[in-house]
């Protein structure tokens, strides 16, 4: 059975706390991100080395090594989107259809092995370039096509929220 595309408008966690995975913006500094994206995700490529990684819980529910492919495609995306931030002024960020990806990567089919050092190395990425921003590029702004408007900072915290919240959905309960 495939899976039934997300299509929640995520950008709530900047206002209020994520009622799933608990992560509160309000609480995340700016120049945390970066050792929050290295830490969450030498957490999910540990999950990623464990047997049952290729599983999914039930029908309706990605993998972890789905939810892996999937954070090291977000790490990858948002890395481009800061970087168009920081390049060009208030810039419109293509479409990215996170389902249609995981149909046409076969996401369930990726070695676990593999997609755990590309999840570390494309977050060791990010979280690089997220540590170089200067405190006078914050403001930069850039927008989606639906409209919502993100400075540099709400990008990070934006962003930040999905690795974490994809490791609780990975994550023993």
């Amino acid at each position: 059975m495939p899976i039934v595309p997300d299509t929640k408008n995520w950008t709530f966690v900047l206002e209020a706390p994520c009622p799933e995975c608990l992560f509160d913006a309000s609480r995340v500094a700016f120049r945390e991100v970066p050792d929050l994206v290295r830490t969450t995700a030498r957490a999910f490529a540990e999950r990623l080395q464990e047997p049952g990684a290729d599983d999914r819980p039930d029908d309706s529910t990605w993998s972890p090594l789905e939810y892996g492919a999937h954070v090291r495609d977000v790490f990858r995306v948002f890395e481009g989107r800061l970087a168009l931030m920081l390049a060009e002024d208030a810039p419109r960020f293509a479409n990215w259809d996170q389902d249609a990806t995981a149909v046409e990567d076969d996401y369930g089919s990726q070695d676990p092995r593999v997609v755990a050092r590309e999840l570390v190395a494309s977050a060791e990425s990010v979280a690089d370039a997220f540590a170089a921003v200067d405190v006078s590029q914050l403001d930069r702004a850039g927008s989606r096509s639906d409209g919502s408007v993100f400075t540099v900072e709400t990008l990070a915290l934006y962003f930040v929220h999905d690795p974490i919240h994809h490791l609780s959905d990975v994550s023993p309960r």
